[in-house]
């Protein structure tokens, strides 16, 4: 039986290692997300759709399975004021926005198979999922300034009984779905959705609980304090003071973010590595 799969592990490395190819482009659409911020985590908002943009390379293994390296980038933002039919929430008048930097390998699925070479197999939606490391930085807009809220501690991080203040990384899980089509055997356009599962629930710097006005103050200055609550921005100016452990973020126990992309890629057929091949229309899967 050994002898067996040896013999036929040892015939399909030639049509294997013909079907690998490396591919390299870039992605441009839009990222949003879904946290604390956006209705207690229940409605994305394509109104606060911003900017996202990356590079990737590929390595295609077979027609089916590619292996993905990107590097993308963009925006992310959330404000209070976008709810319409929950008052508290909309009093509560916090807003973020953070810039995304996130170094993801996934895995992908050609549904369809997909082989660019000869226009074989020009077209194929693919899945995809992996793992990320995703950097943030949340600040909010405050007297005309953007203002990083992670070293306040607005939550009454750094403070005794506080906890430490959370870190402005994590990793992330994102998967989705996509489609790509061949313009010619070396040029391929797609459109792709992902989401990302995060293991932060502070990209939009809310979480937990309120700490009180006075005790926020005292501990961590006036900018904590006015940014840890800003209710009475809307009520007068005047702080509003609610106790210490009244609740200030939603249940959920983390944060998503979101990129839409259309993509770009050149596939470097003719790279030494699959040899010299002559280009053909003949029987699908014979490459030499």
């Amino acid at each position: 039986m050994k002898t067996t799969l040896r013999i036929l592990l040892i015939l399909s490395l030639p049509a294997f290692a013909q079907a690998q190819y490396l591919e390299a482009g870039i992605l441009i659409g839009g990222a949003n997300y879904l946290g604390d911020l956006s209705n207690n985590s229940s409605t994305v908002y394509l109104g606060e759709t911003k900017l996202a943009y990356g590079a990737f390379a590929r390595y295609n293994l077979t027609d089916f399975w590619t292996v993905r390296l990107g590097l993308n980038a963009g925006k992310i933002a959330g404000q209070d004021a976008n709810i319409k039919n929950d008052a508290y929430l909309r009093d509560r008048n916090l807003s973020f926005r953070t810039n995304i930097t996130e170094l993801a390998l996934t895995g992908e699925y050609n549904i369809l198979g997909y082989q660019p070479y000869g226009l074989y197999s020009p077209f194929s939606p693919y899945v995809f999922a992996g793992v990320a490391f995703t950097k943030f930085t949340p600040k909010a807009r405050y007297q005309g300034n953007w203002v990083a809220l992670q070293p306040l501690g607005t939550e009454g991080q750094g403070m005794p009984g506080f906890g430490s203040s959370y870190k402005k990384s994590t990793l992330s899980i994102p998967f989705g779905m996509g489609v790509k089509y061949a313009l010619t055997d070396k040029l391929n356009v797609g459109l792709e959705l992902g989401a990302r599962r995060t293991f932060s629930d502070y990209l939009d710097d809310v979480s937990g609980s309120y700490v009180s006005y006075p005790e926020l103050l005292a501990g961590s200055g006036p900018l904590a304090a006015a940014l840890g609550n800003r209710t009475g921005e809307l009520k007068g100016g005047e702080p509003v003071i609610v106790s210490t452990g009244t609740q200030r973020g939603d249940n959920a126990v983390t944060d998503w973010y979101f990129i839409l992309g259309v993509t770009v890629s050149y596939n470097f057929l003719e790279n030494g590595l699959m040899g010299n091949r002559q280009h053909s229309r003949g029987k699908k899967g014979c490459y030499d």
